[in-house]
């Protein structure tokens, strides 16, 4: 095979993404169970889906009670903004994990 050709499953760009947009899209992020972290996550879950809605909030401690995870549900309208969630996400000082 040269370097040059392209492997077929690339020509198809429907198979750049299993996600049809816009859809509800659920994230999962982790972080030290303090005061205020679902209300943070839900402000930068804001800026990315204007319609977020905070009461639709999962929280769930973890067995010791030291993390807190919570999983926020936004509707997601491309790649793009879901890349920019994620690095918003990880790069919080308040977040441990963002899946």
């Amino acid at each position: 095979m040269s370097a040059s050709h392209t492997p077929p499953f690339n020509d198809d760009p429907r198979k750049e993404s299993l996600i049809e947009y816009p859809c509800d899209f659920p994230i999962k992020v982790m972080g030290a169970r303090v005061d205020g972290f679902a209300e943070a996550m839900a402000e930068v879950a804001k800026q990315f889906d204007p319609g977020f809605n905070p009461a639709t909030i999962e929280m769930r401690p973890s067995k010791a009670g030291n993390y807190l995870s919570v999983t926020l549900t936004i509707k997601a309208t491309s790649r793009e903004q879901l890349d920019n969630l994620y690095r918003a996400l990880t790069g919080h000082p308040m977040v441990k994990v963002a899946l």
